[in-house]
């Protein structure tokens, strides 16, 4: 199987809820560098986009992207 042609579950979550869609590689790395803000899991850890992208595609399960969190005191 080509890799362009492997896809995945992309879960979204926003601020209104979260969508899932299923894309390749090449898709799913465009929404990751399109919300550089967000943090990304994959394989049941946080990874650095760099990780993802290296990762192998036919196993690497759904891959959610959510929000980073700031913290900070008021």
């Amino acid at each position: 199987m080509h890799m362009d042609t492997v896809t995945t579950t992309v879960e979204i979550a926003g601020s209104t809820g979260h969508e899932a869609r299923e894309l390749t590689r090449d898709q799913t790395m465009a929404l990751v560098e399109e919300r550089g803000d967000s943090w990304v899991f994959a394989s049941g850890q946080m990874m650095q986009p760099a990780q993802l992208a290296d990762s192998d595609w036919e196993t690497v399960g759904t891959v959610r992207i959510v929000p980073g969190l700031v913290g900070g005191l008021c």
